[in-house]
């Protein structure tokens, strides 16, 4: 009855150490496919940030375009932005997952880049960078759509220039309102309060930001915006689909 015993303990043992074996196995496996995935993008990253002098682009101060807007007077919730974006952009082939958008906020905000058509211009991200595909001459608008009740701020730069004042980019300048349920298109540099300037890709050299006393070269080629949550009274709730509701229908965002 003892040999028995012992020879079930032995069985036992071996079985313990197979799974064992098999655990460290699948273990190790994971562990290679994560390296190799952030060594892809690592490598993507690298590659997308090498831009060569033929592929730079800037934004230049492109053909009037009526744009009407009036001030209003509404404050921060905070100092602290709610949500901030950087898109690198170049006349480059991206390497990279191709995005119609990318979630701000925790999605109660997207933002894309299209052109006069509407169509999106493909944005491409590796890991939390993002590279947007331009061609010389070709004019774009940034669009932002609030997917909430509540209301917002969009202050936006290009190639380090604010886009309303024309000056040195910061958190610190006034934006745009975004209302509730609604979308805003910047579609260039503002000019008045009746018309603005179309952003146009070009030569860094031709860039408003080179062009301007606020503006350095250096900066070219970047798209930055920065997001603040506004006070003021909630917008009516849209009608209830039948697919995955918008962020701010959580408990938490009431």
């Amino acid at each position: 009855m003892k040999r028995i015993y012992i020879l079930i303990c032995i069985i036992f043992c071996i079985f313990l150490a197979a799974c064992s074996k098999k655990t460290e196995d699948r273990n190790s496996t994971n562990q290679t496919e994560t390296t190799s995935t952030a060594t892809a993008d690592a490598a993507a990253e690298t590659t997308n940030n090498e831009v060569a002098t033929d592929e730079k682009l800037g934004t230049k101060w492109g053909d009037e375009i009526d744009s009407q807007v009036t001030e209003v007077d509404l404050k921060r919730q905070s100092d602290s932005p709610l949500a901030e974006a950087i898109v690198q952009y170049a006349d480059k082939k991206y390497q990279g997952k191709s995005v119609n958008s990318i979630s701000l906020a925790a999605g109660k905000i997207s933002f894309s880049v299209v052109d006069d058509h509407d169509n999106n211009i493909p944005i491409y991200r590796v890991g939390q960078s993002y590279f947007l595909s331009g061609r010389e001459g070709q004019s774009y608008q940034l669009k932002y759509e609030n997917n909430t009740a509540k209301t917002f701020e969009i202050v936006a730069s290009v190639d380090g220039v604010d886009v309303i004042n024309g000056r040195e980019a910061s958190r610190s300048n006034s934006g745009y309102v975004l209302n509730p349920h609604e979308s805003l298109k910047i579609e260039g540099f503002r000019k008045s309060n009746s018309a603005v300037a179309s952003f146009t890709f070009s030569k860094p050299e031709d860039s408003y930001a080179v062009n301007s006393d606020h503006g350095s070269i250096q900066n070219a080629g970047v798209i930055g915006t920065v997001i603040y949550a506004l006070e003021a009274p909630e917008g009516d709730a849209k009608p209830i689909n039948k697919y995955a509701p918008p962020p701010n229908a959580f408990p938490a965002d009431r």
